[in-house]
C-alpha cells in the first residue's frame, strides 16, 4: 500500500497501479468499511480503480487525535489499521443494471471506425459489445461517469486523436479496455457507438447517480 496526501483535506491509499478485479473489490470494501464506521472528521470515502481517497476535516481531525503531530498522520494510521483489518468480499454484485442504447447512424458515430479498427463488420463489433456485461469500477471525470470494463480485446479501439467539442448527453463510448455513458453534454474523446435516454445523473435525486462502483451492467438495445 502507499499512502499519500492530496491537498491538505485528503488522503489516497493505493493498493495497486493496474486495472484488477481483485484490486478494485478491496478499494470498494474498504471505502464501504471506513463509510459505516466513520471516524471523526470523515468527510467521505471514494473508490477507485485500485485506490480510495479519503476526505476529511483537519480541524475536526486534530481535535479528535490531539496526539497526532497532523490531520494526515492521524488519518494515515487510522486508514492503515482499516486496511490491514477489512477483507474483501466479491461474493455478491451490488446490483445488475440493464441500460437501453440506440445504435444508428446518428448516435453511432465511430461504429465504423472502430470496425475498420477490429476488422469486423459494424454489426459484429455491435454483438460483441453487447453480449459482455461490465463492471462498474469508479466513478469520475463527470458525475456520474461510469468508468467500465473490461471491453473485448477485439474492439478495444483507442482514444480519438483529436476529442469532440461536445459530445451529446447519454452518449455510450469507447476507450481501450473501458466504456462509459457521458451523463453531460461534454468535451470527450471516447469512440461513440450508441446512446441512451436514461439519466444517468440527475442533482435532484436520492442518489443522484444512477451507477455506483461495483454494479455491473449490460446494455440492450433498444430501436
Amino acid at each position: 500500500m502507499r499512502f499519500f496526501p492530496l491537498g491538505e483535506s485528503a488522503l489516497t491509499i493505493e493498493f495497486g497501479n493496474e486495472i484488477s478485479l481483485d484490486l478494485n473489490f478491496r478499494a470498494i470494501a474498504f471505502a464501504t468499511h471506513l463509510i459505516d464506521h466513520p471516524f471523526p472528521g470523515l468527510v467521505d470515502a471514494v473508490p477507485a480503480y485500485a485506490s480510495v481517497t479519503l476526505f476529511f476535516d483537519p480541524r475536526s481531525v486534530r481535535h479528535a487525535f490531539p496526539d497526532s503531530e497532523t490531520a494526515f498522520e492521524a488519518v494515515s494510521k487510522i486508514a492503515k489499521t482499516a486496511a490491514e483489518s477489512v477483507t474483501e468480499s466479491n461474493t455478491g454484485i451490488s446490483r445488475i443494471v440493464e441500460i437501453p442504447i440506440t445504435i444508428s447512424e446518428e448516435t453511432s458515430p465511430d461504429l465504423d471506425t472502430i470496425a475498420k479498427y477490429a476488422g469486423v463488420a459494424s454489426e459484429q463489433v455491435i454483438d460483441i459489445f453487447l453480449s459482455n456485461t461490465y463492471r462498474v469500477y469508479m466513478l469520475g471525470f463527470l458525475p456520474g461517469f461510469a468508468y467500465m470494463g473490461e471491453v473485448d480485446d477485439r474492439i478495444a479501439a483507442p482514444r480519438l486523436s483529436t476529442p469532440r467539442t461536445r459530445v451529446p448527453k447519454g452518449s455510450v463510448g469507447i476507450a481501450g479496455k473501458q466504456t462509459g455513458i457521458y451523463p453531460l453534454d461534454s468535451p470527450g474523446g471516447w469512440n461513440i457507438i450508441g446512446r441512451t435516454n436514461l439519466n444517468i445523473f440527475d442533482p435532484a435525486a436520492e442518489p443522484p447517480c444512477l451507477l455506483k462502483p461495483g454494479d455491473e451492467v449490460r446494455f440492450i438495445r433498444i430501436d
